[in-house]
């Protein structure tokens, strides 16, 4: 076992951003059927031994959707590991705990982030693990097409929002009981002090890799960014972490992440992905720039100012940006604060089903 690479988290800012009415701190629940229990999982060892927790995201080499429920899985002795297909996809500094099937010979539950080919192959490898459905990014509302293999093996759902959660239905073909227990990133939202002229670019990923794929709209948003910077704006670019960072060596690139660096932008501009809603959360509004080919989420798009296609708009648009109503914000983001505890709350009431009584 070993480490991943690391990727920027959040900054831990003390004060989180006030958010409009309907951010509940509770964890939701979206019904729309009765969950089938599966079968027990076998028994791992004696009970004081720290229970382990396997999770395998539909990005096999993605630790940075894992990395910011590492200080709550410490704090309350989890053992929390990501699968990975092989160890040269990551780099051995990430905090994130890493390892390959072949090296994982005990465990008390399977995470699966959805129903994509890595995680249906891991709940084929672990036929006898209990397994846990959880979003930990956005994903189209289309059943995939390994929804199947997973569906009977789930023994609970959770997503971090109501408008996740129906995505999230949709992707495992389900109907039954999604737990709504809020993004971990939104327990530590960073304080919103925007500094004038500043606009935040958000990449998402221009070319495909063995980790996962790609979004169309890199050239529209490299347009979008040089008419904004014509137009006065200073441009602090926001890098997914697998983007390429040579597309944008022109621009200043923010060396933390993109959510903490939209508490300093006035508006945010960019390819619509997981992060919109959470910097929707902060009170930055957004543009989204959104390529004829690619699929967005309706949810992904509520939270946007506007939408934009041709990269003349960009510099008006950005303009009158105005954040979303407080009922578009409170589907999309779901409950703020205490969001990891819901999430391995709900993790190690399934995991406890594997372990002796």
């Amino acid at each position: 076992m070993r480490h991943g690479h690391q990727h920027p988290t959040p900054a831990r800012l003390g004060r989180r951003a006030l958010l409009a009415a309907g951010l509940a701190s509770g964890a939701l629940a979206v019904t729309a059927g009765v969950a089938q229990a599966a079968r027990p999982g076998p028994a791992r060892g004696p009970r004081d031994e720290a229970p382990r927790v396997v999770v395998a995201t539909n990005e096999p080499w993605g630790t940075y959707h894992v990395a910011p429920l590492l200080d709550e899985a410490r704090a309350r002795g989890l053992d929390l590991v990501q699968l990975v297909p092989d160890l040269d996809g990551v780099a051995p500094d990430d905090p994130v705990p890493v390892a390959t099937p072949d090296q994982v010979t005990t465990a008390d539950l399977l995470v699966v982030t959805g129903a994509e080919p890595w995680p249906v192959e891991c709940v084929d490898r672990f036929r006898r693990l209990p397994v846990a459905a959880s979003t930990l990014a956005y994903l189209r509302p289309e059943e995939a097409e390994g929804a199947n293999r997973v569906r009977s093996r789930i023994r609970a759902v959770t997503a971090s929002s109501p408008a996740d959660a129906r995505s999230f239905a949709a992707h495992l073909g389900t109907s039954r009981r999604i737990d709504v227990v809020g993004s971990p990133q939104t327990d530590s939202l960073p304080t919103r002090d925007p500094e004038p002229g500043l606009a935040l670019v958000l990449t998402s990923v221009t070319h495909p890799d063995e980790t996962g794929g790609a979004a169309p709209g890199a050239r529209l948003l490299l347009e979008a960014a040089s008419r904004l910077r014509a137009a006065g704006w200073r441009i602090l670019v926001g890098l997914h972490p697998r983007e390429d960072p040579a597309l944008w060596g022109e621009y200043e690139i923010s060396p933390v992440s993109s959510l903490e660096s939209s508490a300093r932008a006035e508006v945010a501009i960019g390819i619509p992905g997981t992060v919109f809603p959470l910097i929707a959360a902060v009170g930055t509004p957004l543009v989204g720039c959104v390529d004829p080919g690619l699929s967005v989420p309706d949810h992904l798009r509520a939270v946007c100012s506007a939408t934009i296609q041709d990269a003349d708009r960009a510099a008006s648009e950005v303009e009158r940006a105005t954040p979303p109503d407080p009922a578009v914000l409170a589907d999309a983001v779901g409950p703020v604060g205490g969001s990891a505890r819901r999430l391995l709350d709900a993790w190690q009431r399934v995991a406890a089903t594997s372990r002796p009584g």
